[in-house]
């Protein structure tokens, strides 16, 4: 008997080592892909000296990543659950690395266009097949938990670490080297995963429906262009992008109701968990990006900071999001899910509250202080909102909620860039001053953006330049309080929407799961 039980301890060790062996595999594309997202912000200066792109092409090598991927994230995210997760997160790993390797080596700008977009198509592959293969390994709620928050703070910690590898990197070597990290990346990725990482897939599945993938593609790839496209240059044809955007969205809504099996089931955003879920989700990644997005160009072209030394003053709010993101399962269970995120969407208030009330003027210390709590709050609230939205669907739909959820992230940072960042150019072009003695070009580049300033004041004598960049740096910060507010009451309002629907719904069960799948 006895020794029957130790056999029986040993299988569970066993399988429970196993278990956590295959989430550190797992790790690796998240990890790279978080580098990825901030790593070449750093590069573009070097590329575009090497390969000078016009200012149209040096957008969509930005810009092309985030369209394919936004687009391909649901429609992959139902494939993977009918072919099987890990084949296609393998197939997506092997061809990210590939077409990293040959966007290194890219010669033209166009070339790394196409090269990007690729990258995007088999990103889309990758993140939701992580984050629904963690779903299936875990069944165990507290174990599900924790293994989502070291997802969420490996996301974090690539964030993190993309302006500190950027930086050493470009100091050492060419541009074309923040793209063969992935190569290294994804190696043990796919040594790893086909003995440690069991298949999952939808007994089940939903045939394929063309016209479905047409219309999601064409309104997740819509509605991110419009609303990057009204953000630049506003203008009729970026507000008629986005309402064809919003269009096929009504449309895919509408035909996936009328279908008996549907390529997604959106009946899912009925339960009150897996919404409020995905709207702290989104909302935290909009503070982060938008704070993240005015810090970094504060840092590098007001305070002066190289790439790398602004990537270390930023280390700490980026490090107390992991810290915060790990202790949140604890928190969970002393508490509940829905008091954690609430607290986590109120610190992100009151970190731009504390901007608002004492970095109006620019200053560093309140600046950092605020970015820091930010952080903290982003770590409470995305990875319970991550937990929140996986736990609320069945085990056989997780590739789908895994791509919903994504959708949810990337939308959230085009949102926190459109919004906050047109708030902050709109301030600058109103109250910076260009003194005489540019180029009709130069001067126009110097009213447009705080780098055009920059880049024009060495062109001008040493007393009209100080002027103009001391006019430049103030413009740019008396940005400052109206992003700071908007951000603000943003987090205010998705405290009250989250708190009031997991009070009303309740967090996520089976039975709960069951009923909202089929009621009709």
């Amino acid at each position: 008997m006895f020794q029957a039980a130790s056999h029986t301890r040993a299988r569970v060790a066993s399988g429970s080592t196993r278990r956590w062996l295959a989430l550190a595999a797992l790790m690796f594309p998240v990890l790279l892909i978080a580098v990825d997202n901030t790593v070449l912000a750093f590069a573009l200066p070097a590329i575009s000296l090497a390969l000078q792109p016009s200012s149209t092409e040096a957008l969509w090598i930005v810009d092309v990543y985030a369209l394919v991927l936004a687009g391909l994230l649901v429609p992959m995210g139902s494939i993977g659950d009918r072919i099987g997760r890990r084949r296609i997160l393998l197939i997506g790993a092997t061809g990210f690395a590939a077409v990293s390797a040959l966007a290194a080596f890219a010669t033209t700008p166009a070339q790394l266009i196409g090269a990007r977009a690729l990258i995007g198509v088999f990103g889309s592959m990758i993140m939701p097949a992580t984050l629904s293969l963690i779903r299936n390994i875990f069944s165990d709620d507290a174990e599900r938990r924790l293994a989502i928050a070291i997802w969420a703070a490996t996301y974090s910690g690539g964030a993190a670490l993309g302006p500190l590898v950027g930086g050493a990197l470009l100091e050492h070597f060419a541009w074309g080297s923040v793209f063969l990290l992935a190569v290294p990346a994804l190696v043990p990725l796919l040594v790893l995963a086909p003995v440690l990482v069991p298949d999952s897939r939808d007994p089940a599945p939903s045939p394929v429906d063309p016209p479905s993938i047409l219309l999601v593609v064409g309104a997740a790839t819509a509605v991110v262009y419009g609303i990057k496209e009204l953000a630049h240059d506003g203008g009729t044809p970026a507000a008629l992008i986005l309402a064809a955007g919003v269009g096929a969205g009504w449309a895919f809504v509408r035909r996936q109701l009328r279908k008996p099996q549907p390529m997604l089931d959106v009946k899912l955003f009925r339960n009150p968990a897996f919404s409020s879920g995905l709207a702290a989700n989104l909302l935290s990644i909009f503070s982060l990006v938008g704070f993240t997005l005015f810090l970094s160009q504060h840092l590098q072209l007001v305070a002066g900071e190289s790439p790398l030394h602004a990537g270390l003053l930023m280390l700490p709010g980026l490090a107390l999001t992991i810290a915060t993101g790990l202790a949140a399962v604890r928190l969970a269970a002393r508490f509940s899910a829905r008091s954690v995120m609430v607290a986590g969407l109120l610190l992100n208030a009151l970190g731009y509250g504390v901007v608002l009330a004492f970095g109006r003027d620019g200053s560093l210390p309140a600046l950092l202080t605020g970015f820091t709590i930010v952080g903290a709050g982003v770590g409470l609230a995305e990875t319970l909102s991550n937990d929140l939205i996986i736990a609320s669907v069945p085990p056989t739909k997780a590739g789908a909620a895994s791509a919903i959820s994504e959708t949810a992230y990337e939308l959230g940072a085009v949102l926190g860039t459109a919004i906050l960042g047109s708030v902050l150019a709109a301030a600058y072009r109103l109250n910076v001053t260009v003194p005489p003695g540019l180029t009709s070009e130069a001067a126009g580049r110097a009213r447009e953006t705080l780098g055009g300033a920059v880049d024009a004041a060495p062109l001008l004598p040493s007393g009209p330049a100080s002027e103009l960049l001391a006019s430049a740096f103030h413009a740019f910060d008396s940005g400052v309080a109206v992003t700071a507010a908007i951000g603000a009451a943003l987090m205010l309002a998705a405290a009250a929407v989250v708190g009031h629907a997991l009070r009303c719904g309740g967090e996520p069960s089976a039975h709960l799961v069951l009923e909202e799948l089929h009621r009709p």
